[in-house]
């Protein structure tokens, strides 16, 4: 069982930048796990798309439209992932959701409650 609770999303002008949190109940990346981390994005009329994420090991990957743009990192003494967003765009506008993927005896995926990032020009 994990709650994840997102935090940081607002109203922000094109070209600034934000920082979402994503803080678990528990810890996700405990020694030797496989589980991974990532944040997703949800426009209004689209499906749900990958935008960071992050491996046990640190490896990270991002969607090409915020490559060089967002980053995504992790405090694992705080159980929490991050997502820096600078230089955002008006069609970074949408609500972003965090995600743990976390293997047990099945894999199993829990979602944050999302919380909205809109840009304005």
């Amino acid at each position: 069982q994990v709650q994840l609770v997102e935090s940081g999303g607002g109203l922000v002008q094109a070209v600034g930048s934000l920082r979402l949190s994503c803080a678990a109940s528990r810890n996700i990346f405990s020694i030797n796990s496989i589980n991974t981390m990532g944040w997703y994005q949800q426009a209004p009329g689209k499906q749900r798309e990958l935008v960071a994420g992050i491996t046990s090991g640190g490896s990270t990957n991002y969607a090409d439209s915020v490559k060089g743009r967002f980053t995504i990192s992790r405090d694992n003494t705080k159980n929490t992932v991050y997502l820096q967003m600078n230089s955002l765009k008006p069609e970074d506008t949408a609500v972003y959701f965090c995600n743990a993927r976390i293997h047990e005896f099945r894999v199993m995926d829990y979602w944050g409650q999302g919380t909205q990032v809109t840009v304005s020009s």
